[in-house]
Parts: C-alpha cells; sequence; structure tokens
C-alpha cells in the first residue's frame, strides 16, 4: 500500500475515533496478515474498549465496514486494512485456533464428527484455514443464515467407512 495512502487511513481512523468522542487512544499499525488476507492492521488501544468493540465484536465489525466505506470514497487503490482494539481480533483468532484444533483431535477420538456452535463468516473461516493442513480432518460449513456452523469430520469416519462396507 502507497505511504500516503497509509497516512490517509491513519488520520481517517484518528478523526473518526474524535467525532466519536473518544479522545484518549493510541493507534498502532502492524504489517501482520491476518486469516482474512488483510495485510495491515491498525490496532487502536484505548481504555473503553468495550464500548468499541461491542459484544461478541459487533460494534468492532461495523466500524471496520464504515471505515472501509470512507476510506473508498477517498481513493482508487482497493485498500486492505483491518481495524482491531486493544488486540481484540489477534486474540480472538488465537482462541478460534486453539478451539479448532481441539475439536479436530475430538472429532479423531472419538471417530465421529464434532459440530461448533453457530460462527460468523469470518469466523468460519477462521476454523476452516486453521485446519486446513490437518490431514486427518475435513471441514465443512451447514446450515442457514445466523445458524451457519462449521463441522469438523475425521477423514474415515463410520460414515465413511460404512459406504465402503456396502458396495
Amino acid at each position: 500500500m502507497k505511504p500516503e495512502n497509509v497516512e490517509m487511513l491513519k488520520n481517517l481512523i484518528k478523526e473518526t475515533l474524535e467525532k466519536m468522542t473518544f479522545s484518549d487512544f493510541t493507534l498502532g499499525i502492524g504489517e501482520e496478515a491476518d486469516p482474512s488476507g488483510e495485510s495491515l492492521v491498525f490496532n487502536i488501544s484505548l481504555r473503553e474498549s468495550d464500548i468499541l468493540i461491542g459484544q461478541y465484536g459487533v460494534n468492532l465489525r461495523a466500524l471496520q465496514h464504515i471505515l472501509r466505506a470512507m476510506a473508498r470514497k477517498k481513493t482508487e487503490e482497493k485498500l486492505k486494512f483491518s481495524v482491531d482494539v486493544n488486540d481484540y481480533n489477534k486474540s480472538k483468532v488465537g482462541s478460534l485456533e486453539d478451539l479448532a484444533k481441539n475439536m479436530a483431535q475430538q472429532a479423531i477420538n472419538d471417530k465421529r464428527p464434532a459440530v461448533l456452535r453457530p460462527m460468523t463468516a469470518y469466523e468460519r473461516r477462521i476454523i476452516h484455514l486453521a485446519l486446513a493442513e490437518n490431514d486427518e480432518v475435513q471441514t465443512e460449513s451447514i446450515g442457514e443464515g445466523d445458524e451457519r456452523k462449521v463441522v469438523v469430520k475425521p477423514v474415515g469416519s463410520l460414515e465413511e467407512q460404512s459406504v465402503f462396507e456396502q458396495t
């Protein structure tokens, strides 16, 4: 990303937060790639993080959506960035990756599929990516809308074995 666009985004985020009456915050910029493929992460550090994050990160996702829409109006370049507050998304990714590994182990040990709770598309993607390299399990999203969830299936599970036994 061009340096002038990084500066523009930085100013856009600062101005937006100030208009939202947040004054005591710091803004850090990281080059780490998150699971959504974004290369630039703007991490906002502040005391009143609960308000900005919201329940299950709803407010944070809305803020990011608004900031991306505002940025699109300011430049022709397709900007790939994400916004985090007090490393909320970073820690959430870590806990989802741990959950994925635990559910994979459970599916392998029990020799049957493990069904996770309903998740957002972003959360499901993290689970799928976390287990993509694991040859012992397969992942699949099932359900509709807000009830969509990930199923972690052991390779060679009982269902698959019974199909081969019948032929």
